[in-house]
Formats: structure tokens, C-alpha cells, sequence
């Protein structure tokens, strides 16, 4: 009996976001964070943009923890390429997002910096968000 070949990366289905997260779902480092409303995949690039546009509005001070990675490759072959001939190279990764999922979480910075700084980052990002904060911030 012949064996599948192996291949370097698994081919994997294109899912639907159903379901709330399951993981990831509440603060755990920093005292503010953004949480998706609805479910998407998040690439690699849109991740680092709304990296680069908090830290940027931060100043580089307090600290930014990023909760999602993209571990799933996408594939895609050339334009104008007839069917058959194996799967398309890797075009780009992404981090399939469930709606509840916390993505960026910030401390050491106030509530007002933290606010404007994640609201930046939301906006590189294709899905809605909410501001989350932590239970046992006190506001002074």
C-alpha cells in the first residue's frame, strides 16, 4: 500500500471561527488589553503593525505583550497556473482569532496612555475589539 507523502507544512481546511475562545480568554501580564468581538484570521503583518502603533503612542515606555501568533500557513499558487501539479508555495501566515481572545495586553503605563495606545492598535486590526481592563485595577 503506497504511503501519503510527506510534506513540509500540513494541509489544513479553512475553518469557521465558531465558538468563543477557550484560551486566552482573560488578562494574564499586563493590566489593560484588547479582546476580539468577532472572529478572524489576524496576519502576521496586521499584527505587527498594531504592534509598532501602540509602542509608537507609548513611547516605549511600560510594556506590550502580544497573545497571538501566526502559526498557520496559507498557500496559494501563481496566477494563470492550471490545477494539479501539488500544493502552492506558503504566501503568508496568520493566527486564527476566536471571538473572546485577548491579543495585546499593556502595563506600566496609565489608563489614559493605555486606552489611546491599544484604540491605535485596534484600528490596524480587521475585526471589532473591546477594551479590556483588569479586576484589581484601581483608578487614581
Amino acid at each position: 500500500m503506497l504511503q501519503p507523502r510527506r510534506t513540509k507544512f500540513r494541509r489544513v481546511q479553512k475553518m469557521k471561527m465558531k465558538g468563543d475562545a477557550h484560551r486566552g480568554h482573560q488578562l494574564a501580564y499586563g493590566t489593560f488589553g484588547i479582546k476580539a468581538v468577532d472572529g478572524a484570521w489576524i496576519t502576521a503583518r496586521q499584527i505587527e503593525a498594531a504592534r509598532i502603533a501602540a509602542t509608537r503612542y507609548m513611547k516605549r515606555e511600560g510594556q506590550l505583550w502580544i497573545k497571538i501568533f501566526p502559526d498557520k500557513p496559507i498557500t496559494k499558487k501563481p496566477a494563470e497556473v492550471r490545477m494539479g501539479k501539488g500544493k502552492g508555495a506558503v504566501e503568508y501566515w496568520v493566527a486564527p482569532v476566536k471571538p473572546g481572545r485577548i491579543m495585546f495586553e499593556v502595563g506600566g503605563v496609565p489608563y489614559d496612555v493605555a486606552k489611546e495606545a491599544l484604540r491605535l492598535a485596534a484600528q490596524k486590526l480587521p475585526i471589532r475589539t473591546k477594551f479590556v481592563v483588569a479586576n484589581d485595577f484601581v483608578q487614581p
